[in-house]
């Protein structure tokens, strides 16, 4: 298998619904599937296309199961610790 260049160029053409299909090599460099979310960046009149922050759905069982629930009170409350402690320049 033949690996793109960093710099790499590929046309595609807009369907009627104004649909594009990414190339596959595109694809496999993104590490695109079903379901993946795109970035578009808008630069001038130039675009970037990045992949999102990783697929949720492949963190599915790698956690540990909660003994309870955790409320949406508790997690805001935990976030709120946090950027307490990041504030005051400490990290735990």
């Amino acid at each position: 298998m033949t690996t793109m260049p960093k710099t790499h160029e590929i046309s595609a053409i807009v369907s009627s619904k104004c649909q594009v299909v990414i190339p596959s090599d595109v694809r496999k460099r993104l590490g695109l599937v079903q379901g993946s979310v795109l970035r578009f960046v808008v630069e001038g009149d130039a675009v970037r296309l990045l992949p999102a922050a990783g697929d949720v759905r492949r963190l599915k069982g790698r956690l540990t199961q909660q003994r309870r629930p955790v409320s949406v009170d508790d997690m805001n409350r935990a976030v709120a610790e946090r950027r307490q402690r990041i504030g005051a320049g400490t990290k735990r």
